[in-house]
């Protein structure tokens, strides 16, 4: 049994599934997810797990090349927005409609509980070396 880290087995499991180049969604509850990646859905209750506790938990143990969100955050999100900008310096914004369609082509899409709009992220894997 894992002592630390990411202890849920299928969202352990799908991390390790992972390459260079792979997206992966990270969103809240109301975010459409398309057909096709993979769902770790981690929502319980509105508001949890938040958005913020499941990225940071992520970042911890992706290597991340960067992030891409919807560009609506900054007005109708600024709490997230600003979470975003910290942990993505280089942060790419597009359009909500635009990330949904990028989150189409996403390996694994994490849902959290997040009930604040536009609380979403569609990261990029590195590589550690």
């Amino acid at each position: 049994m894992k002592k630390a880290g990411i202890l849920n087995r299928q969202l352990s499991g799908a991390l390790a599934e992972l390459g260079h180049g792979d997206g992966v969604l990270v969103c809240d509850a109301g975010m459409p997810i398309p057909d096709g990646p993979r769902v770790v859905d981690l929502a319980f209750r509105a508001g949890v797990p938040s958005f913020a506790e499941v990225l940071d938990g992520l970042l911890a143990e992706l290597v991340v090349e960067g992030g891409t969100a919807a560009a609506e955050v900054r007005g109708a999100n600024p709490a997230a927005a600003e979470l975003l900008d910290a942990r993505f310096p280089a942060l790419r914004l597009v359009s909500h409609e635009e990330l949904k369609v990028l989150s189409a082509g996403a390996r694994l899409v994490v849902r959290t509980g997040e009930a604040r709009p536009y609380a979403n992220v569609l990261l990029r894997c590195g590589v550690f070396f």
